[in-house]
């Protein structure tokens, strides 16, 4: 493999250090963590987090449902879970977790917010239920530390002070044999997440020529030229990579990661063979300079939610164009994340911030995406438009152990049967392949 910088952003080189596994309870003030593997890193404690936030963690309850209410049979004999209208403690992203990593909800989830400060109450709105995909692979773990759970997508809200929530099993289809529609999942609980605060705003982008390494404070990576970058990765001034220049990444100090929530430890692969696109699937009202306080949403969501060891994304991309550092361990280095069950070896994921079913992404959000997978791909001689043979890692669409070959630059579909990245996101990956190779000279 080529050469390529080591230094990895926002951590400290240091001996590892092993942490004790928690239980996985919703309203649980300690972080959910997972055994340290090769190469892991403890965090920089030395600097005391500035932006906490907050999860407040809500059981479901038994909903009569509108049949029920009309015969007047016990509300325990409905099938639907929520909650009613409340009041709580303020909070901008919102989602359902429930015990069993393994079991999917199948059903429609629903919640209804309340600006803060206002009597406003937003529409009903839908959390993508199906988000089983988004995880670690089985047997690695993190999957399976007894931390993890299932759940949904979480959905950016903005600042509320008010939910309603309804969860209901899937009903079977007119005309087709009835079947009992299938059970909610056992310990359903409703998320709510405050982001915290913003850090200090962030500078404007550096100058060419701007130092090569970025120390534990920095909060952006500049954008470098291609003669810098490849300075940068250790090529020989003579020698001609397919690499393109690298991009402005906004780094996790920079968009307020707490690194208190996360696990201490990283986990490697061998390469980054191939990139799978995503949306985050939590909606795109939310404005660009929003974007930290949504990853930080994500962020928590992911670890104290979720039980995850970290966010699950390696980078994410805003519609702005805004490029993010995902999970810790360094962006030049493969660090395995948990994006895409079944083929997080080998490969990194972006999640492209937002919902793209029905909404075309940005020109600038693809845009950002050609340029971050033109450099890291460049880094480890991976080809945008070409192809790659993975071994998948056992999901809902390819057995484990089972090659497949798929494009270097794939839509998350592509190695599960699931919508993401959305249907307007993934038509626009053939102009993403074309302009990443492009970028690194091909």
């Amino acid at each position: 493999m080529r050469a390529f910088i080591a230094s990895s952003i926002g951590v400290t080189c240091a001996a590892a250090l092993v942490l004790p596994l928690a239980a996985p309870a919703g309203a649980a003030p300690d972080t959910p963590v997972h055994p340290a593997t090769a190469g892991s890193v403890p965090a920089d404690a030395s600097d005391p987090a500035q932006v906490p936030g907050s999860t407040q963690s809500l059981a479901l309850n038994p909903l009569a449902s509108p049949s029920v209410r009309a015969t007047g049979a016990p509300a325990a004999a409905a099938a639907e879970q929520g909650l009613p209208e409340r009041d709580v403690e303020p909070f901008s992203l919102v989602g359902v977790v429930w015990d069993d990593v393994d079991t999917e909800l199948h059903g429609t989830a629903q919640v209804r917010t309340r600006a803060t400060g206002t009597d406003h109450w937003s529409d009903w709105q839908d959390l993508e239920t199906h988000n089983a995909e988004h995880s670690a692979d089985p047997g690695t773990a993190e999957r399976e530390s007894g931390a993890a759970r299932g759940s949904t997508a979480p959905l950016w809200v903005g600042d509320s002070d008010g939910v309603e929530v309804r969860v209901r099993p899937e009903t079977p289809v007119p005309g087709e044999a009835a079947e009992p529609p299938v059970p909610l999942p056992a310990g359903l609980h409703l998320e709510l997440v405050d982001p915290g605060k913003d850090p200090q705003e962030l500078p404007a982008t550096g100058a060419a020529g701007a130092d090569r390494t970025t120390s534990l404070d920095a909060t952006v990576l500049p954008a470098l030229s291609r003669a810098e970058t490849d300075e940068a990765a250790g090529f020989a001034p003579a020698a001609k990579p397919y690499i393109g220049p690298r991009p402005r990444i906004i780094t996790r100090k920079g968009w307020g990661a707490d690194e208190k929530l996360r696990e201490s430890g990283f986990a490697y692969t061998k390469s980054v063979k191939a990139a799978f696109i995503h949306h985050s699937a939590t909606g795109n009202n939310y404005k660009c300079s929003q974007a930290p306080s949504v990853l930080r949403g994500i962020y928590r969501y992911h670890v104290k939610s979720s039980g995850w060891r970290d966010i699950g994304y390696n980078f994410a991309v805003d519609k702005c164009g805004n490029i993010y550092e995902g999970r810790a361990g360094g962006v030049t280095k493969a660090v395995m994340g948990a994006h895409t069950l079944g083929f997080n070896t080998n490969t990194m994921g972006i999640a492209v911030l937002g919902t793209f079913t029905k909404s075309n992404p940005p020109a600038a959000a693809v845009n950002a995406v050609s340029k971050l997978t033109a450099w890291k791909l460049g880094l480890f001689g991976a080809n945008p438009k070409g192809k790659v043979t993975l071994t998948s890692g056992g999901s809902n669409k390819y057995k484990k152990g089972r090659k497949v070959k798929l494009n270097v630059i794939s839509g998350h579909r592509d190695g599960f049967a699931t919508e993401c990245p959305g249907a307007r996101l993934y038509k626009k990956l053939g102009t993403a392949r074309t302009s990443s190779a492009k970028l690194q000279g091909r």
